[in-house]
């Protein structure tokens, strides 16, 4: 290996130890006996975990994070999936415009789409509900879908679908039958995708919640603005590891589907 490929990978390795030891110091902080947030913790405890599963406001918003990221990866996978098909297999007028419509959602900052979504609900009488935070989620999870669907459908070979119909299938049972078992690792992918998106998101969901309905981002937030203690670090523990174990399994599954 030369030096210069030796130095680009130490300052790699340096900048994810940079990135991800502030997340690591929460994880022993998450283990005090402490009542406040204090490195390193001056005793071990597990009585903040246990504030998560008694807590009513730490349960229940839990569970409103869950159903939200599962019924948001199934409508993004469903729409997303597509979505992708259209744009990689359709010939339509403006399939530009309309690929960079769904794709801006990576592009565009959070804040402006969440005023933006914030002003459309209102005006529709939902927002505080639990389908303007499906909704919303949805829109930021799409792109993701539709990326990890429409990198799949290329590289299905279009001779298997040709071969179906000739043989009697129609388009919707070629479509069941040959090519979405081909692009089912992309659609997994992106799905898996799409559960991260919801379940970390914390910007739109502030402006789409109501004081009866908050997700878990949402209720952390809340929590450190009004008064800081280890149950937020431990509560961001769990979200690190099950965002960790999410991302690597999406990962894995992609390159499945990319080989």
């Amino acid at each position: 290996m030369s030096i210069y490929r030796l130095a680009l990978s130490a300052f790699g390795v340096l900048m994810v130890v940079f990135l991800v030891a502030p997340t690591l110091v929460l994880v022993p902080v998450s283990f005090s006996s402490g009542r406040a947030l204090q490195f390193p913790p001056p005793g071990f405890s597990l009585r903040w975990y246990e504030t998560i599963v008694t807590s009513p406001t730490w349960s229940f918003s839990t569970v409103v994070s869950f159903q939200i990221a599962v019924l948001t990866a199934i409508l993004a996978s469903i729409l997303g999936t597509l979505a992708a098909f259209g744009l990689v297999r359709g010939r339509f007028p403006g399939q530009s415009v309309a690929n960079a419509v769904l794709l801006s959602p990576m592009i565009v900052p959070v804040v402006i789409i969440a005023i933006g979504m914030f002003a459309v609900f209102a005006s529709w009488r939902l927002a505080g509900s639990p389908l303007a935070l499906i909704i919303a989620h949805t829109v930021l999870a799409l792109p993701y879908v539709v990326v990890n669907v429409g990198a799949s459908l290329r590289t299905v070979d279009r001779t298997l679908e040709a071969a179906s119909m000739n043989l009697g299938a129609g388009p919707l049972t070629t479509f069941r039958y040959v090519t979405l078992p081909l692009i089912l690792p992309g659609v997994l992918a992106g799905a898996l995708f799409a559960f991260i998106v919801s379940w970390d998101e914390v910007v739109v969901s502030i402006f789409l919640s109501s004081p009866f309905l908050q997700t878990l981002p949402v209720v952390m937030w809340n929590q450190i603005s009004e008064a800081v203690d280890p149950t937020v670090a431990a509560v961001a523990t769990l979200l690190t590891f099950a965002t960790t174990i999410l991302f690597a399994l999406a990962t894995f599954v992609q390159r499945r589907s990319e080989r």
